[in-house]
């Protein structure tokens, strides 16, 4: 629910736009309002969890997130929408880092990244559904109606986590030690982990954000019809989490890495060349699987980077992943103005095996 109301904003735009008699630019502040807090507060929210217990504060927020979507459906102007989505992306932000955390606690080591890569199904379900859900209610329905809908599921989800988490012990029992952050940047597994995640989000996101450009600006396709083929991404991602219980035992951590990164050169590089652009489907279908074989492999290992502060440490990894995705858009839009699609794809391509190399030569992380 939280991947669907985060990314839903993005077809919506020019009804927006319309509806509240304002430009598609100004319109799409709607989606900086959501995603700064959303970044900003992962590291708040760490402490927080370590300190009161996860599950509790994943379970208040999400209580909180549902009212205040349905909220955004009787937003009067821009203004009180942007709020409205300042507020449900600060809330948000508490749910993906500290259920990753909340399943290092709960899981072995050895058993987390197949638990992280069935988490990644509600993740990449997300996706697809907000591109459904955002063309189906922004046609032939009304966007207020729509949050609505997800207001109301995600009100369902709580009652789930409240029942769950009645059963649990209270508290989560660790002080608030906010200079566990600077032990984590001093750490050299830590820097390492969070330098990963930043790259590997700032190329794959960043190339991400201007495929669909590509795919119109050069194809001449309809946005209809590029909108498909993006979620071939989400498709990729799925088949592997549905996979990933006996695919990791299988390939390892390290196997994980290479196969992913491989797997996303390839399209990259592919989609760059070819003169057809049907070979983008299965590609995006490509990128999406090596993204999330890398991605929880990154996961996995910030849940075991400070045990005792596991919490603050997928935190601040998720921090470091929103401003990979924040940096790596802006180098790339440029690069994009300034070279082109293909360089910039192949560019792109280059980076990522250089990042894929050193990764497979990094040392595993160690158990808890």
């Amino acid at each position: 629910m939280v991947t669907a109301d985060g990314r839903v904003i993005a077809p919506l735009l020019p009804v927006l736009a319309a509806d509240f008699h304002v430009s598609v630019g100004v319109a799409g502040l709607i989606v900086t309002a959501y995603a700064i807090p959303y970044g900003l507060f992962q590291i708040a929210y760490g402490p927080l969890g370590d300190r009161l217990g996860k599950l509790r504060v994943i379970t208040a927020n999400v209580g909180l997130f549902s009212l205040g979507t349905a909220a955004c459906a009787l937003a009067s102007d821009i203004s009180m929408l942007t709020v409205l989505r300042f507020v449900t992306g600060a809330l948000a932000a508490a749910v993906i880092p500290l259920s990753l955390a909340y399943i290092g606690d709960t899981h072995a080591y050895e058993e987390r990244q197949p638990a992280i890569g069935r988490f990644a199904t509600g993740t990449v379900l997300g996706q697809l559904l907000s591109a459904t859900l955002g063309g189906i209610f922004a046609q032939w329905l009304s966007w207020r109606d729509l949050f609505v809908v997800l207001g109301l599921a995600s009100l369902g989800v709580f009652a789930l986590l409240l029942r769950e988490t009645r059963r649990q012990p209270a508290g989560g029992g660790n002080r608030t030690e906010w200079r566990a952050y600077a032990k984590l940047l001093v750490l050299p597994r830590a820097r390492r982990l969070f330098a990963a995640g930043l790259l590997e989000n700032g190329l794959v996101f960043g190339a991400f954000a201007f495929l669909g450009a590509f795919l119109h600006d050069r194809f001449d396709l309809a946005y209809s019809v590029v909108g498909l083929i993006l979620a071939a991404f989400a498709a990729g991602g799925f088949a592997f989490s549905r996979s990933a219980k006996w695919l990791v035992p299988r390939l390892g951590e390290q196997g994980l890495m290479l196969g992913g990164g491989l797997l996303i050169v390839l399209a990259l590089v592919s989609v760059a060349l070819s003169p057809w652009w049907e070979i983008a489907i299965p590609m995006l279908a490509l990128i999406g699987a090596g993204y999330y074989m890398m991605h929880t492999t990154l996961q996995t290992r910030a849940t075991a980077v400070l045990p005792e502060f596991r919490g603050m440490a997928v935190g601040l990894f998720a921090f470091f992943l929103f401003a990979g995705q924040g940096v790596g858009a802006a180098v790339l839009g440029w690069l994009v103005d300034t070279r082109g699609y293909t360089p910039t794809f192949l560019l792109t391509g280059a980076l990522f095996l250089a990042l894929t190399v050193w990764l497979f030569f990094q040392p595993t992380a160690s158990t808890d």
